[in-house]
């Protein structure tokens, strides 16, 4: 069979680094490309990993595989070919190039392929490939960059006011002296637009954490001078942007760790390399709930624990945000998932996330339970505290590593090398700031999280929602431990 060629290009009104930041995601397409029903990377990779797949159906209900050949970031270049497809495609590889043009506010996309055909439908897939992909691509990706995604209707005045440079007047929780929940006050600031490398974002969803509790206590009162904001996390709309900043535009839809608090506030301004695109079939409320305690939960797996298939993994508040989405992803994994949590309610959703054996109880005592189900723990994953000290210790097989993840009955006593050499434990306190230090270390964590959730390896948390002026009912419900899942603070 001859190889058919198609060829097509195109002038995009976008800098290169904007455009390229959505086509170097090979898992983007169905936010942006109509032809494109859904899709997914199989096997967990992330979706700028040359080898990955992905795999989509179309509107028309075909279904195609492709895998991602090569990517340069340098030469703005990326290779894929068809793997498996409904569609009688053989041997198609396709190549996308970008190139800047000369006022360099605009960019040149090539898109070119070859492939062979069944004898008889040469024309016919010719033109499916070169108009109902290539040309309806490139008018897809031009009103996705100009229009910025779906669902915009919560930007009303904020725009016109950001275009002029001006400050924008919005609601923010603010704290002027540490102490209880009632501290927090809703009161009124101004944002101004954003400085270089940074994005004006009208937050929609908030993140809640016990990290926010240790902050409204004045446990750490250089991270959070008075009068502040708490809060690290948020998901919502890009306002505007900063000197600098090409990879977003107004109207995106964004979520964030930041490693400086001040989330609780509808308008606020971010560094861009703390934000990671919203995938499609994402909300808000979702990927506020689930960002940081996805990430953390991520390098706890990768990075810390290195759970694999036997490991014997204690998670305790095995039914908050952070233990479900363990106890699910671990037990994915083949990991032996031992949970504990304070009441029989909280013990069924632990269940329902992966949680294999739990131990309810509010007396911190759990090691020996432990035992009677395996040989010790190989991780411990600990948000406890100082209560949880000893039990932590006698829970831990052999050569165990005990992660401390919080400190919710009050912080550690200090943890003794000569202690742990008793048992030849390891510790770590890990901060998950630090862990996503580079926006492409973001990304590729974030992206994982998003995998896991589309393939159904972890669920969305229970969430549970307040309004932004109500932050205090949030934290005194966590503090009372009637919390389970997920909070998020509702700004719009």
């Amino acid at each position: 069979m001859d190889l058919q060629r198609v060829v097509r290009s195109s002038i995009v009104d976008a800098p290169i680094e904007r455009v390229w930041a959505v086509l170097r995601d090979f898992n983007s397409h169905d936010q942006w490309h109509s032809v494109v029903a859904q899709s997914a990377i199989e096997d967990n990779k992330t979706s700028d990993r040359v080898g990955c797949v992905r795999n989509f159906t179309l509107a028309d209900g075909n279904h195609i595989r492709e895998m991602l050949l090569s990517l340069s970031d340098k030469d703005y270049i990326s290779t894929y070919t068809i793997v498996d497809a409904t569609v009688p495609l053989m041997r198609y590889v396709a190549t996308v190039t970008l190139k800047p043009v000369t006022d360099g506010k605009r960019t040149f996309w090539h898109w070119a392929s070859s492939f062979e055909a069944p004898p008889g439908m040469e024309q016919e897939l010719r033109d499916m490939v070169a108009h109902g992909v290539y040309e309806a691509g490139f008018a897809n990706l031009k009103k996705y960059l100009s229009l910025g995604q779906p669902q915009k209707q919560a930007l009303s005045v904020a725009p016109v006011l950001a275009s002029s440079g001006l400050a924008i007047e919005a609601p923010a929780i603010r704290l002027r002296d540490y102490g209880k929940p009632s501290e927090m006050q809703l009161e009124s600031i101004s944002v101004p637009p954003p400085a270089a490398g940074e994005v004006r974002i009208r937050q929609t969803a908030i993140g809640v954490n016990y990290f926010d509790v240790y902050l409204r206590k004045g446990w750490m009162p250089d991270f959070l001078p008075l009068p502040g904001t708490p809060g690290m996390e948020a998901a919502g709309e890009v306002i505007d942007t900063g000197p600098g900043v090409t990879s977003l535009l107004p109207g995106d839809r964004v979520v964030y760790m930041c490693p400086m608090p001040g989330s609780y506030a509808s308008v606020r301004n971010v560094p861009v390399s703390c934000t990671t695109r919203i995938p499609a079939g994402v909300s808000d409320d979702t990927a506020a709930a689930l960002l940081l305690k996805g990430v953390t939960a991520d390098y706890l797996i990768r990075d810390l624990g290195h759970i694999k298939s036997g490991t014997r993994l204690l998670v305790h508040a095995a039914a908050g945000g952070v233990g479900q989405l363990l106890c699910a992803w671990a037990s994915g994994l083949g990991a032996l998932v031992i949970g504990t949590v304070s009441t029989q309610e909280k013990a069924r959703i632990a269940r329902e996330h992966g949680c294999q054996h739990v131990i309810v109880g509010r007396h911190y005592q759990f090691s020996q339970a432990v035992h009677n189900i395996c040989a010790g723990a190989d991780v411990v994953i600990d948000g406890l505290g100082n209560s949880a000290r000893e039990e932590n210790f006698a829970a831990l097989a052999r050569c165990g590593h005990w992660i401390s993840l919080g400190q919710a009955s009050g912080p550690l006593q200090d943890i003794s090398p000569d202690w742990l050499v008793q048992k030849s434990l390891s510790f770590s306190r890990p901060v998950a700031f630090d862990y996503v230090a580079s926006q492409a270390a973001l990304n590729e964590r974030a992206e994982r999280v998003w995998q896991a959730l589309r393939t159904g390896l972890i669920k969305t948390p229970e969430i549970e929602t307040f309004a932004l002026r109500d932050a205090a009912l949030a934290h005194d419900k966590m503090e009372s431990r009637l919390s389970t899942g997920a909070m998020v603070l509702l700004a719009s």
